[in-house]
């Protein structure tokens, strides 16, 4: 494992069907970003994906195999972000056309042996349509979820804040929804996610270490890059593994106009938190 942690490291990454990079991941090519990754000790990375599907797996995993890193993950943030994709627009063409990327991202994950994460493509509620909004997006999710399990992937369904989406917006409330799933199923907890909701986010990891997948990581300041010397840095890799959380830890955050420079801070502060721990 790189930087002297336990846990695999993985830093976001856009696949190029992407129509930019994504803003909390490295900016610049899928191949610059894995070369320069590589270099600086990265276990693997993340991809989000906006429209590849599972015929471009193995262009995917060449790529980033190419470097020396791994697939780690599948995102799928580009599908609202990039195309305004949701599983709970009021528009029924909008919801197939959003499920119909999510299932083909779940596809992709699967034949590359990888999670498949899902974050704010479950959309926001209007006035009057909660609940049936909700109804769309539980139908699709647990659809989601056992096209991943079913295609060997596991879905991770990530708690966001309400400034991003409308449901599951507290650990408590995606695994309760996870309990009514036919299939498989985990969290990605993120600290910006649980700081914005008011979570504390040991607690968060201590209670739930066992169906998280994965742990995002940003500076609590501005969601900008790991700060070496960061006292709390330190006590979330402890509470991590004194909770026997066995995931992987993934790098989300701003790149403040310069991604090889982000990515070798926050690979630099995990190092010398890691060296650390007793």
């Amino acid at each position: 494992m790189s930087a002297g942690l336990p846990w695999p490291l993985a830093y976001t990454v856009s696949s190029d069907d992407c129509a930019a990079p994504m803003p909390l991941g490295f900016t610049g090519s899928l191949s610059e970003a894995v070369r320069r990754l590589a270099e600086l000790g990265y276990d693997g990375v993340e991809v989000q994906v906006r429209e590849t599907g599972a015929h471009n797996a193995e262009t995917l995993a060449r790529t980033v195999e190419g470097a020396g890193l791994r697939v780690l993950g599948i995102g799928t943030g580009p599908v609202t972000a990039q195309d305004r994709l949701s599983l709970t627009d009021p528009s029924p063409d909008v919801r197939r056309h959003a499920l119909f990327r999510l299932l083909g991202a779940a596809r992709l994950a699967g034949e590359l042996g990888v999670p498949v994460t899902l974050g704010q493509t479950r959309g926001t509620f209007l006035p009057g349509l909660e609940d049936v909004q909700r109804e769309w997006a539980e139908r699709a999710v647990a659809q989601l979820a056992e096209e991943a399990a079913d295609h060997g992937s596991r879905l991770l369904l990530e708690p966001q804040s309400r400034a991003n989406t409308s449901l599951w917006n507290t650990p408590e409330d995606a695994v309760a929804f996870l309990g009514t799933l036919n299939a498989p199923a985990g969290l990605v907890l993120d600290t910006h996610h649980l700081a914005a909701e008011g979570v504390d986010v040991a607690r968060a990891i201590t209670e739930h270490a066992g169906v998280t997948g994965c742990l995002q990581l940003a500076a609590s300041s501005a969601r900008g890059p790991l700060a070496v010397g960061d006292p709390p840095l330190t006590a979330l890799l402890t509470t991590l593994r004194a909770s026997g959380f066995a995931g992987r830890l993934t790098l989300e955050h701003t790149q403040d106009g310069d991604s090889g420079r982000a990515a070798a801070r926050s690979w630099t502060a995990l190092t010398a938190a890691a060296s650390a721990l007793t």
